[in-house]
């Protein structure tokens, strides 16, 4: 499954530049299934809202499923691989080596659950805030580790995989900018 051992990546899948926080939310990827794609999600909770630590208690079932906003959210069992937030920090809550539940009902190439084959980033923000410099200065080492250590061929936003019910990165997502950095991931 793994392309090379990177550096930034230790031998279990883990990014050394980022906060570990492991999410129960995963499982093992089908056998003799490579790591291909790479998913960019946005997400913020309360919507809109940025810097607290609602978003890893949704990745590790923490929630507060009482409060009125998150009521339908506690009985989710959701996780990415990584967070960037808006200051740039990265959290890591999945190994690459395993899936992570990111991609839901998904399709990619007439290939169907993309989760088994990707690894998922999601970014703080929303579909209409612009994503912050500290975010794509984390965002492009991160993919450009990924792309060494795992045989990726493409990056995409999560509404590219699921475009009748996801709308995220957005429009507000600069794909010019990561697409200059990451010219081999560009699809056709």
């Amino acid at each position: 499954m793994v392309a090379q051992m990177n550096p930034a990546f230790d031998a279990a899948g883990w990014y050394a530049p980022a906060r570990k926080v492991p999410s129960p939310n995963c499982d093992a990827r089908p056998v003799d299934t490579p790591v291909e794609l790479l998913v960019i999600h946005n997400i913020s909770l309360p919507p809109g809202e940025f810097g607290g630590d609602l978003v890893e208690r949704l990745f590790t079932n923490t929630i507060p499923a009482d409060h009125p906003l998150f009521a339908d959210l506690g009985a989710l069992r959701v996780s990415a691989h990584f967070l960037i937030r808006r200051d740039g920090q990265v959290v890591q809550f999945v190994s690459v080596h395993e899936r992570a539940a990111h991609a839901g009902v998904s399709d990619w190439q007439g290939r169907a659950r993309c989760n088994d084959f990707s690894v998922g980033i999601e970014l703080e923000g929303t579909d209409h805030i612009p994503f912050t410099d500290a975010q794509y200065a984390a965002l492009i080492p991160l993919a450009q580790a990924l792309g060494q250590t795992c045989p990726l061929r493409a990056i995409v936003g999560h509404n590219d995989i699921a475009p009748l019910r996801k709308t995220d990165p957005g429009p507000c997502f600069d794909w010019q900018r990561v697409y200059v950095a990451l010219p081999h991931l560009v699809t056709g």
